[in-house]
Order: structure tokens, then C-alpha cells, then sequence
């Protein structure tokens, strides 16, 4: 957590509950859509700048890693790290910890692209969005990248 970005916390509610007891498995990935939220919101994407900008994030592509489970009633944290970025897109780790323990739940490789949303295609991030970005980027560089990064999908043999 060291220097990553805390970017959402949330309690887990009932209606998250799985049949095992344990919080769904689509529900972590709504408390990490919130947590891109709010990173939008961070960064300068909140409801004023998308009006301002008439830009908006999309989620291209997004992995999940689940690695322990999480109760009703347990508060979570999601912690972020930017990996990197170019003038379209941004790449982000979202790491799920449970802050009574410290225990790594989940984590989540995202990649997202600024887009117009008029036109509904691809667009250079704003100057102003930019900048946010950069900051986090550059107070990120020397952290180690998270090693649910950059995984594949497979079977060992």
C-alpha cells in the first residue's frame, strides 16, 4: 500500500453474499468499477469535467485475480497503482485489501481509454487530465510493479 493511491472503501452487504458465505465474485468487480470512478474523479473526469472535457473512460480490458475470501459486514479498501499511460489510454492495477489485516483480496489489471464521448471514439486526454495523471504516474515509478500484472491466462504444463 506503500504510496499507492487509496481510491475507494466500501462494507460488504448482504446482497453481495454468495451461497458459501463468501462476498460473489462479480461483486469484486463492482467495488473496483467504483474505484475506477472515483479514480476518474481524481484525475479530473468527475461529472464537471466530463461536461467540461466531453471526455469519459472506457474499460478496454480487465483481469481479476481472486485471492481470499471476504465476509458480510468486513470493510475493504482498493488501493491503485498507474503503471502507465499514453495520450488515450491508462494502465491500472486495483488491489483489494481487507485494513483490519492487511490481507490482499483481490487484485486487478484494467486497461482504460479516454473517449470522446459526442463522438464516441478515442481522444487525447485533456491538458488538465493529463497533468493529474502524470503526477501519479511519476510518484508511482519507483514502486514495484504489482505481480498480478501483465499475467496470462493459462495452463501450466
Amino acid at each position: 500500500m506503500n504510496n499507492l493511491l487509496l481510491i475507494h472503501q466500501a462494507t460488504i452487504v448482504e446482497d453481495w453474499i454468495d451461497y458459501n458465505g463468501h462476498l460473489r465474485d462479480a461483486f469484486y468487480f463492482l467495488l473496483f468499477s467504483h474505484a475506477t470512478d472515483a479514480l476518474m474523479d481524481h484525475i479530473g473526469l468527475d461529472a464537471d469535467g466530463r461536461a467540461i472535457h466531453g471526455h469519459t473512460l472506457y474499460t478496454l480490458e480487465a483481469h481479476i485475480n481472486y485471492l481470499s475470501e471476504t465476509r458480510l459486514g468486513e470493510e475493504v479498501q482498493v488501493f491503485t497503482q498507474v503503471i502507465d499511460h499514453d495520450a488515450k489510454r491508462l494502465h491500472i492495477v486495483h488491489h483489494l485489501y481487507r485494513p483490519k489485516d492487511g490481507e490482499l483480496l483481490a487484485a486487478s489489471e484494467q486497461m482504460l481509454m479516454n473517449i470522446a464521448s459526442e463522438a464516441g471514439r478515442a481522444a487525447k486526454f485533456a491538458s488538465a487530465v493529463e497533468t493529474k495523471i502524470s503526477a501519479i504516474l511519476e510518484s508511482h515509478r519507483s514502486l514495484p510493479r504489482s505481480g498480478y500484472c501483465g499475467r496470462v491466462i493459462g495452463i501450466r504444463r
